[in-house]
């Protein structure tokens, strides 16, 4: 079966070029050993350990030919987000991301898409960026973070910039970073194992609580981790909306299970009885296939929890790209012959 993997990350080998010019050690640096992996640094100190098909592309193909994916959606690592920089060097690393994505992506179009990022923090340049992602680079959408230096997004600084994505049709992909409470679970890698649940959680209840899909109704929207623990609180959230409607009902009509239908989530939830929930709850048509390629909360081989349920060809056919195809607005018959 055809397979788009909606979620993967990649860097540039040469991102020191761009991040050596920046004072602030928030910037991540990447320092190759004497074998395959690489460490990269942040504040000083080191933040992560990295293969080869982080950053090189023809091992991310020829990794894709055995675990039988046919197409990646790149992204870059939420860490280079940077909204905390200074305006200019944040479009500046943006452009520098978006530019590397786009010669991948250019140069290998049987096997790769690209999503760019821009800088959230500025509504006029943010819309500038998205407009030389879509037109120039010929990317196929935008990710961003799920809040942006602790603002929701439901903030109404961010309208703009949902109400120009919408208007022109352009595919968003939300991953979590910069998770709530991180500096308080430094220990156990709870952060990444509790905090970016809740933190995707906290971008959808934003968009939904903050009426962005009432406002803004044919966004294409999809969230990471198979939208964090949103799906798996929902009871909870519907509850607090119906007794609490002075605190939750404030900005949006409906109760927010009514949104389901209104927005993607990839597949990467790790467990067989989770993605029959997820399922369940969302419909075959709102899920997608993602991986979160490469790195190790991911899922190893891409598809194989998918292919671990009872499900129909046509329903898996879905998952692994038809609902990918219909996010990303591309055309189906390219992709999945009849």
């Amino acid at each position: 079966m055809f397979k788009i993997d909606i979620h993967t990350h990649i860097i540039p080998s040469n991102l020191n070029q761009i991040t050596d010019n920046f004072s602030d050690p928030r910037f991540l640096k990447i320092n190759f050993g004497d074998n395959n992996n690489a460490i990269l640094e942040k504040d000083n100190k080191l933040f992560r350990e990295v293969s080869c098909n982080c950053w090189d592309h023809k091992i991310r193909i020829k990794e894709c030919k055995e675990l039988e994916v046919n197409i990646q959606v790149l992204s870059t690592m939420p860490a280079l987000f940077s909204y905390w920089a200074k305006l200019d060097e944040c479009l500046l690393l943006a452009k520098f991301l978006n530019d590397h994505i786009s010669q991948v992506c250019s140069s290998n179009p049987n096997s790769f898409l690209g999503l760019g990022t821009i800088p959230m923090q500025n509504t006029d340049v943010a819309i500038s960026e998205i407009d030389r992602c879509i037109n120039d680079l010929n990317l196929a959408g935008i990710v961003i973070g799920s809040n942006i230096n602790d603002h929701n997004l439901s903030d109404i600084q961010f309208s703009p910039i949902f109400e120009y994505l919408e208007k022109i049709n352009c595919p968003i992909f939300i991953h979590p970073w910069e998770m709530m409470g991180h500096n308080k679970m430094k220990k156990y890698w709870l952060p990444w194992l509790v905090g970016m649940p809740a933190e995707t959680s906290r971008a959808v209840c934003s968009i939904i609580f903050g009426g962005i899909l009432e406002k803004y109704p044919k966004l294409k929207i999809a969230f990471a981790h198979g939208g964090g623990s949103f799906l798996f609180t929902i009871g909870r959230i519907d509850h607090g909306f119906k007794m609490r409607p002075d605190l939750c009902a404030t900005d949006n009509m409906y109760i927010p299970s009514s949104y389901l239908k209104s927005f993607y989530v990839d597949s990467l939830v790790h467990d067989e009885m989770a993605l029959k929930f997820l399922i369940e709850k969302m419909g075959v048509n709102q899920i997608a296939l993602g991986s979160d390629y490469p790195f190790p909360l991911g899922e190893k081989s891409p598809g194989k929890l998918i292919n671990s349920l009872k499900l129909s060809d046509s329903i898996k056919q879905r998952l692994f790209a038809g609902n990918a195809i219909e996010w990303l607005g591309l055309n189906e018959s390219k992709y999945i012959k009849s």
